[in-house]
């Protein structure tokens, strides 16, 4: 298996197609898909299902897992590459969960901006683990503590949430408190379809089989905001809530109940100095924002 070969697996998978793959390695579509018939004749199976986006089959998944790690030493020893962008910062595909990248996260890459350029993978953190197991991404902000094959697990600490909604809103839905029959109608703030968040408190609460309206907002950004519109009720951290808190636009719905989101980093086995340092700002971030 050639570099090259490893390259356009790689740029394939990220890019979606063999076109933009081509743009970005600066060759001929056909010779982005001579490379991959090489590698596929060489693995002795098919890799790629021709797909729109194009992805990784499952044997895929492994070699693309190897590909990413090969390239990373490739580049950051200073060895020839195949590609003509030679010599420009690394690439680090990372996974963080939203409310991480909306408040902790980014400060700590951007201390180490200068040594990386980072695709982030948004995605939950019960689920993000799975694009390490897939080979997306060198290191991911997951809820996983048991390490993915080939990684390396870290505890960062505990991010918690706790119940907001505006004082109409409570007025209006929960004039009695927080009962499971004002739980069953009152309408809820839910991420996207992969949080479990709310679901947690209202379990917490009693109220399993509570099938609330449900906003969708998937953007960290504005869930905060919808909330503070009086939209629906949702969980927060500290730094979505403390100032609208403070301010009396926001209220603790249910005083004394939170829900904890234990956050562990995952990386490659494999070190790189670059992956070192993101790991390192990532850990030192977490401690100033985290829970211990």
């Amino acid at each position: 298996m050639e570099l090259a070969q490893l390259e356009a697996l790689v740029a394939v998978v990220d890019e979606g197609s063999f076109d933009a793959a081509a743009r970005l390695l600066h060759v001929t579509p056909s010779a982005v898909s001579q490379r991959i018939k090489a590698l596929e004749t060489s693995a002795g199976t098919v890799l790629l299902r021709r797909s729109r986006p194009v992805v990784a089959t499952a044997a895929g998944v492994d070699v693309l897992r190897s590909a990413r790690q090969v390239l990373a030493v490739v580049r950051e020893t200073g060895l020839p590459r195949p590609r003509s962008t030679a010599g420009t910062l690394p690439l680090v595909p990372i996974a963080v969960n939203g409310d991480s990248l909306h408040t902790w996260a980014l400060p700590a890459l951007a201390a180490v901006g200068h040594l990386a350029v980072f695709d982030v993978h948004r995605e939950d953190q019960d689920h993000s683990a799975e694009l390490l197991r897939q080979g997306e991404v060198m290191a991911a902000v997951t809820t996983q503590a048991t390490p993915v094959q080939g990684c390396v697990a870290v505890r960062l600490g505990v991010m918690r949430y706790r119940p907001f909604a505006t004082p109409g809103f409570v007025a209006r839905w929960f004039p009695d408190g927080v009962t499971a029959e004002a739980l069953a109608v009152a309408p809820v703030m839910m991420f996207d379809r992969k949080d479990d968040l709310q679901d947690r408190y209202l379990r917490a609460r009693g109220g399993a089989d509570a099938a609330p309206p449900r906003h969708y907002v998937p953007s960290s950004d504005d869930f905060g905001r919808a909330v503070r519109l009086g939209l629906g009720w949702g969980l927060l951290p500290a730094e979505d809530s403390a100032a609208a808190e403070a301010a009396g636009n926001l209220v603790d719905l249910d005083p004394g109940e939170h829900v904890d989101v234990e956050l562990h980093w995952q990386q490659w086995s494999l070190r790189t100095p670059v992956l070192d340092a993101v790991a390192a700002a990532v850990r030192a971030a977490a401690r100033d924002a985290l829970l211990p």
